[in-house]
């Protein structure tokens, strides 16, 4: 018995577990612990029971910032995701010679430590002289517009360098599954039609729905994790009339601005059932939709 025992092959998920214990079950168990005291730097803490998650609950901030943040996931998918499909689709049919240093461009952004593409971006938006509206906004005719000033253009701003970021990286995933697709489908298909439009409608998107629902999920979590970009475009703050305060950024001011760690640990499980929630009706959503 004890020889089956140590054959077993789940002996090679041992490392697995030990890292799984280490750096997400731990840290989860402490979270939890401490959401359930007060906001006690120094001396010991006191058991307030559910009294930070009724403090979350009743904070108008705290909802400011849920709505932020969804609206900032459902935009980069709903942009990010047909672009990059598309660029997957350009780059599959180009010359073979372009299609290497053309896909090393793409991902060069994704590649970027975040913190120093936003100190880029600064640049970008900085006010008049930006290079947005340098090059696109004033040569048409149009005001200068304050992308880190006024509420209406934050989250448009934060969007833009999500889909700066991350557009390459994406493209770069879908273009490995155009890749894979077998070419007897697309040469059937050739013979219905010479149109590459329709074909790219039904069979492309068809076969390429289990990578894009791969890119949405990736898209969702990366957006209730998005932190430096938001933080260094907006000096730490949600910017005007809070247009850009996403949920982890309201964590962190909680926690590391205000010394409330107990509130902030709260704020965090409070929204773990809801990212949860997200990525389940993504893949439901997914498998119905056929995506």
């Amino acid at each position: 018995m004890k020889r089956r025992i140590l054959n077993s092959p789940l002996w090679l998920l041992a490392p697995f577990l030990a890292l799984f214990a280490v750096f997400w079950l731990a840290p989860l168990i402490g979270g939890i612990d401490l959401s359930l005291h007060s906001d006690t730097l120094f001396g010991t803490p006191k058991y307030v029971g559910f009294a930070n998650y009724r403090a979350v609950l009743d904070d108008p901030k705290f909802y400011k910032a849920l709505r932020n943040t969804l609206t900032y996931t459902l935009a980069c998918i709903v942009v990010i995701v047909p672009l990059a499909t598309l660029f997957a689709e350009a780059l599959h049919r180009c010359w073979p010679r372009f299609k290497g240093p053309l896909s090393f461009i793409l991902l060069l952004p994704g590649l970027t430590p975040p913190a120093v593409l936003a100190l880029l971006f600064l640049l970008v938006f900085h006010g008049r002289n930006g290079f947005l509206n340098q090059w696109f906004v004033t040569p048409f005719g149009f005001a200068p517009i304050d992308w880190l000033k006024n509420p209406t253009w934050i989250m448009p701003a934060l969007v833009i360098q999500a889909t700066w970021r991350w557009l390459g990286m994406m493209t770069f995933f879908l273009l490995a599954g155009r890749e894979s697709l077998p070419r007897p489908l697309f040469e059937v298909a050739a013979l219905e039609t010479d149109r590459r439009w329709p074909v790219f409608l039904s069979v492309t998107i068809p076969l390429l729905r289990h990578v894009i629902l791969f890119v949405g999920i990736y898209l969702i979590v990366d957006a209730f994790a998005m932190f430096s970009g938001a933080y260094i475009l907006l000096g730490g703050s949600g910017g005007t009339a809070n247009a850009g305060l996403l949920m982890i950024n309201y964590t962190y001011q909680q926690a590391f601005t205000f010394g409330k760690f107990s509130t902030a640990a709260a704020m965090s499980l409070s929204i773990a059932p809801l990212l949860l929630l997200a990525l389940g009706l993504g893949l439901i959503g997914g498998r119905r939709l056929k995506l």
